[in-house]
């Protein structure tokens, strides 16, 4: 007797991976998995039906559980779980019947396995002459929107960043409540149709706007998009909506004179909080990339900083020697802890990124744009615009428009040069000089 291990030891090491589906007709349903709504107490399955020659109706199989109830994690019986609904399917694809004898199947496949691999799988894979489709459509076998979320999320963990991972999980669970409050009858993922999507987007775009509309558009389509690809649902009802589209989030640039005010209140009211302003601007980062920063990432020998960019895994910088003389000394502080701290240089922070981000932007609008006034597309980002704007200048007065935009793109870290002059259109960095004399000539 073979173990189902061996059957599917056999089934990968055959060669029907590269073969066509042999079935014109749609004989069988695809296999599901039922995680018994999360419960470990509950037996997990795969199921599935196939159509009976006497009747020719779907009749569903006596569930396959191999060897995954013997798992004591989710994780585990998940992963197992999915194998075995892979390789199910494909072999059904190859021809795999349970009302006939598939002998002649497997010995094309593997001869050597042959009687014994067809013997074994019929018997793991019994009919159950008492259940059809429909009524199995209505049993406990049916996967739920929650599980089917938690396998989406199980399968999407391992390509995503945690902080997308959060932003995916946040999402579901919002369409849930949402769900719970609007369509109490739906439950599982057979009920969910495109105008349920529809009306939950709507809901989103009348209580906050376009962009946050299609942002859950997005994540959400693509936790449906895995479980379509995994056979788990029928149809990702996303993929056909489409987007709004929205105008992005400006960030403004300072004037000199607003900065210069700027700083001179910081100077005596938040001297971290401006340091951590002349950091990320000095140094032409994002107050995100100033974040992640740790005592280890900055080399005082070499006047370096090493950091994760948004455009690349790790980036390179050279720390202006003006931003060197505001640092105090760092020699002897914990390699481990954060550069910037909500108290001090230099210590622990049990926050994540965004969290960390977060609370410097809400201490700026709290310290700063309340005391000025400063309108809502004011920020810390502007400041990275602002200084930008000021060096591009510079260069360009003391040089061509190609030289002083080659000289920046080697310090603000933009991969090209047609990135770099977006950028600039982007923030007005550009300005064309005085054209009075030209005015003349037409007027």
């Amino acid at each position: 007797m073979f173990t189902i291990n061996q059957i599917l030891t056999f089934a990968y090491e055959s060669e029907y991976e590269s073969a066509y589906d042999l079935p014109k007709k749609r004989l069988f349903s695809n296999p599901k998995i039922y995680t018994a709504n999360g419960r470990l107490k509950k037996r997990w399955y795969v199921y599935f039906s196939y159509r009976d020659p006497s009747t020719g109706k779907l009749k569903r199989l006596t569930p396959f559980y191999g060897q995954a109830n013997q798992y004591k994690t989710k994780e585990e019986r998940l992963e197992v779980l999915t194998v075995y609904r892979k390789v199910l399917l494909k072999l059904l694809k190859q021809g795999y019947n349970p009302f006939e004898d598939n002998t002649a199947l497997f010995e094309k496949l593997n001869p050597k396995l042959g009687q014994k691999t067809a013997n074994n799988l019929s018997e793991s894979i019994s009919i159950n002459q008492n259940v059809s489709e429909e009524e199995h459509d209505n049993s406990k076998g049916l996967t739920t929107i929650t599980e089917a979320f938690e396998i989406g999320l199980k399968l999407k963990e391992k390509s995503i960043s945690e902080r997308t991972y959060k932003d995916y999980k946040n999402k579901i669970n919002t369409f849930k409540k949402w769900l719970e409050n609007n369509y109490p009858n739906i439950t599982t993922t057979d009920q969910l149709n495109k105008k349920v999507f529809q009306d939950f987007l709507f809901d989103k775009l009348t209580t906050s706007s376009a962009r946050n509309r299609d942002n859950y558009r997005t994540d959400l389509s693509s936790v449906m998009q895995v479980l379509e690809d995994a056979e788990i649902i029928k149809e990702n009802y996303l993929r056909r909506i489409k987007k709004l589209g929205s105008r992005p989030e400006r960030h403004k640039t300072y004037s000199e004179q607003q900065q210069k005010e700027i700083f001179e209140y910081l100077e005596i009211n938040d001297p971290l909080l401006l340091l951590f302003i002349k950091f990320f601007s000095y140094s032409f980062m994002r107050p995100k990339e100033a974040c992640r920063l740790r005592i280890k990432d900055i080399n005082i020998d070499e006047r370096t900083i090493q950091f994760k960019a948004k455009n690349s895994s790790l980036k390179t910088k050279l720390i202006p020697s003006i931003l060197l003389k505001e640092l105090p000394d760092i020699t002897d502080m914990d390699q481990e802890a954060f550069l910037f701290t909500p108290h001090n240089i230099g210590g622990k922070w049990n926050a994540s990124l965004e969290s960390r981000r977060n609370y410097f932007s809400k201490r700026f609008r709290k310290v700063v744009k309340s005391h000025f006034k400063l309108g809502t597309d004011y920020g810390l980002y502007g400041f990275r615009h602002t200084y930008i704007t000021k060096l591009y200048r510079a260069f360009e007065n003391e040089s061509s428009p190609f030289e002083a935009k080659s000289k920046l793109m080697q310090i603000t870290g933009h991969s090209s040069m047609v990135s770099l002059e977006k950028y600039l259109r982007n923030i007005d960095a550009q300005l064309p000089k005085d054209f009075s004399d030209k005015l003349k000539t037409i007027l």
